[in-house]
């Protein structure tokens, strides 16, 4: 086993084993020519959500790594770098200094993969859809700003966005803006299931154990028009019950790689050459892990109950003892690996110290020990969640000003609930839309955020937000970032916790392991080959 490091800029991810996968596979082995993936993840139906491969509704990283690949968007983001190009348009650009007016036109005979053409109406419909469906639980918010579309020829689309949005191409490179065929999709409701039909590089068959996937088998596209091209024409990505079982599977050569699943133990087994013929890629990430408190709780109501649990936890003990050192604290909703990062709170609170919480409650009148109820999801992070929350329980009970009950739901049950604000404080992980601060700020502290947070700041909302998304050359938007960040660590509606590295396992002879995220985590199968 040898390790390596993966060179793309600011690649976005993060170690969560999901450890609750959707069922076992054949045990088959890989044909030879195929690329045959590894996961844990858990992609299930649920009358929540009927249709988890949606672009309407799917709105996690398990689910994009297949959409991603399924479907086209008008831009997609290179094969490194943070700067989006065409995909299933030819070009694009603003039409106005305001960012206001963005316009497309899209390449010549573009299809779907069942031979139908592929038009502007199909980018108009599939945008529209997204926001007249409007699911709770949905990608609506990456589109939000959208007033309205225009399709003056069957190639050109033109956007009309309610605010200037620099942002706004990066946001087109999102599953949320994939296009759908509009013969296949109907206009107001989701696909429910799991069958997709897109213009992307693969076309993907699935197959379903109890209303779970098992295995999504993605063929080459012939009907594909884009700049893309496929290092093996067939590629499968398979769901294992349990790491321990995926990690046998790439030991004997069934599975060629491993991009999602493996525990911290795990890897720290493949860093010292424990699994023969394995190479180890790694890099920093820009996935993170936080809590979200419901402001409107009352228990954690009052700002300095926030203060007071932001002064006591231990980000050190968190990443050392439980994630084995593959995290690093993390003390802004911004990781590091991102431009405009400051430790805000860290600035704010320093080091952890139970006499400044106990003061800062004390000042606040508020009678200790607090008692608050922590929740996190059983299947969605993996089984290291229930362990970090027993680390959370363990320092903030043990500062003599909480007494805190930790419980777990699995995540059918924990994001509907979530939504619906019935928790006071919670675990939840976030990997970016796109890799800008704004996918780190925007969607939590807007008024339609994914959260459904009840938490409002009008300065953010309402003047840096819009301001930092009028200034096309991001570096400009730096001083105000810093301000949302400062914002947030001094009222504590999130309280960061870490930012993940990213692993990918490869077998000896795969090829493009070092290019299988973009800089914004999505996964990139048409990088994956096989040398002979």
């Amino acid at each position: 086993m040898t390790r390596k490091s993966l060179v793309l800029p600011a690649v976005a991810g993060l170690l969560i084993s999901t450890l609750a996968a959707c069922g076992g596979t054949d045990g088959s082995g890989s044909d030879g020519k195929t690329i045959v993936l590894g996961s844990t993840d858990r992609i299930e139906a649920s009358k929540v959500a009927p249709a988890p491969l949606d672009p309407a509704l799917a709105y996690d990283f398990a689910s994009w790594s297949v959409l991603h690949n399924t479907f086209q968007t008008l831009m997609r983001l290179p094969r490194s770098g943070t700067e989006p190009i065409p995909d299933a348009a030819e070009k694009c650009g603003f039409q106005d200094r305001r960012s206001e007016q963005y316009r497309c036109t899209l390449r010549s005979g573009l299809k779907f993969s069942n031979g139908h053409d592929l038009t502007s109406e199909d980018v108009k419909f599939s945008l529209d859809r997204v926001l007249r469906i409007d699911d709770p639980n949905g990608t609506k918010s990456l589109l939000s700003n959208v007033d309205k579309i225009e399709t003056p020829s069957d190639r050109d689309i033109v956007i009309h966005l309610s605010q200037p949005d620099a942002t706004f191409p990066s946001k087109l490179t999102t599953p949320a803006a994939a296009i759908l065929d509009s013969e296949v999709y109907k206009p107001d409701a989701l696909r429910k299931g799991f069958e997709m039909t897109g213009s992307g590089p693969y076309s993907a068959k699935t197959e379903v154990r109890d209303n779970r996937l098992v295995k999504v088998v993605f063929t080459k596209n012939p009907h594909y028009k884009g700049d893309v091209k496929p290092k093996s024409d067939k590629a499968e990505m398979r769901f294992y019950e349990s790491a321990s079982a995926m990690e046998q599977a790439l030991a004997k050569g069934d599975i060629d790689v491993v991009h999602r699943g493996f525990s911290p133990d795990q890897i720290d087994k493949l860093n010292k050459g424990e699994v023969e013929g394995v190479r180890l890629f790694e890099s920093s990430g820009q996935g993170i892990r936080y809590l979200v408190f419901n402001t409107t709780n009352p228990t954690v109501k009052d700002k300095a109950v926030r203060q007071a649990i932001a002064r006591v936890v231990d980000r050190q003990a968190l990443v050392r003892d439980v994630y084995k050192r593959t995290a690093e604290p993390l003390y802004s909703l911004i990781p590091t690996s991102i431009p405009s990062h400051i430790n805000s709170f860290h600035n704010e609170y320093g080091d952890p110290d139970p006499a400044a919480a106990r003061s800062v409650l004390r000042d606040a009148g508020i009678s200790t020990p607090v008692k608050l109820t922590l929740t996190y999801t059983t299947d969605h992070y993996g089984p290291e969640t229930a362990a970090e929350f027993k680390e959370l329980r363990k320092q903030l009970n043990a500062s003599g000003l909480f007494s805190v009950t930790i419980k777990g739901y699995p995540w059918r049950e924990f994001r509907p609930a979530l939504i619906k604000r019935q928790y006071s404080a919670s675990g939840m992980g976030w990997f970016p839309d796109f890799p800008d601060p704004d996918s780190y700020t925007a969607p939590f502290l807007t008024k339609d955020n994914w959260l459904n947070s009840p938490y409002r700041n009008s300065t953010v909302q309402d003047e840096l937000i819009p301001k930092t998304r009028q200034e096309a050359q991001r570096s400009l938007a730096e001083k105000d970032f810093q301000s949302i960040q400062n914002a947030v660590a001094g009222d504590v509606p999130y309280l960061p916790l870490w930012q993940g590295n990213t692993y990918v396992a490869a077998r000896g002879n795969v090829t493009g392991a070092e290019y299988a995220f973009d800089s914004s985590t999505m996964l990139q199968l048409w990088e994956l080959g096989k040398s002979d």
